[in-house]
């Protein structure tokens, strides 16, 4: 499943899966690339939702697109890894990468690892994509592709980011 587009919503549309599969019991890991600040859902995960593991796997920093810094590919590079693990482990049922789609598009983690874990994935395990900038390549081997699109965004009004509704 690949959530992708300009608009606002494609981490939470991944956390509303997570939270439809742990009603029926799934067990589930998240790897949050480029993000390393406790945003809602994972403070959220942490205190109230013990059956989703998420690890974060980023600087509390925007990552320069065309050169990120060593820091940002290291990091992206082992949160790869463990996503990589995750799926292969026989341990969770969904594993979702969140911002997996940006953190290819700025060079941070190969598009070539990306399919080869699509395509190297166990039947039963549900793989959630998130992120703009999703690739063809990628899009072309989902069975679900959703697009969120930015139509109207409160910060085009000078309304600044907010807890719980940005972060």
């Amino acid at each position: 499943m690949v959530i992708t587009g300009d608009g606002k919503g494609k981490t939470i549309a991944a956390f509303g899966q997570a939270l439809r599969a742990a009603g029926h019991g799934y067990r589930i890991f998240v790897v949050q690339f480029m993000k390393g600040r406790d945003y809602g859902e994972y403070l959220a995960v942490e205190q109230y939702l013990p059956m989703i593991i998420i690890r974060r796997s980023g600087l509390d920093s925007f990552v320069k697109r065309g050169s990120p810094s060593p820091e940002d590919i290291e990091l992206a590079r082992r949160g790869f890894e463990l996503a990589r693990e995750a799926v292969m482990s026989d341990e969770y049922d969904m594993v979702i990468l969140d911002e997996i789609n940006v953190a290819v598009d700025y060079s941070l983690v190969a598009l070539e690892d990306v399919i080869t874990l699509i395509k190297d994935k166990p039947p039963a395990v549900d793989l959630v994509l998130t992120g703009r900038y999703a690739a063809d390549a990628i899009i072309k081997l989902a069975d679900t592709v959703s697009e969120v699109r930015d139509i109207k965004h409160h910060y085009a009004a000078g309304i600044t980011a907010r807890a719980g509704i940005e972060y």
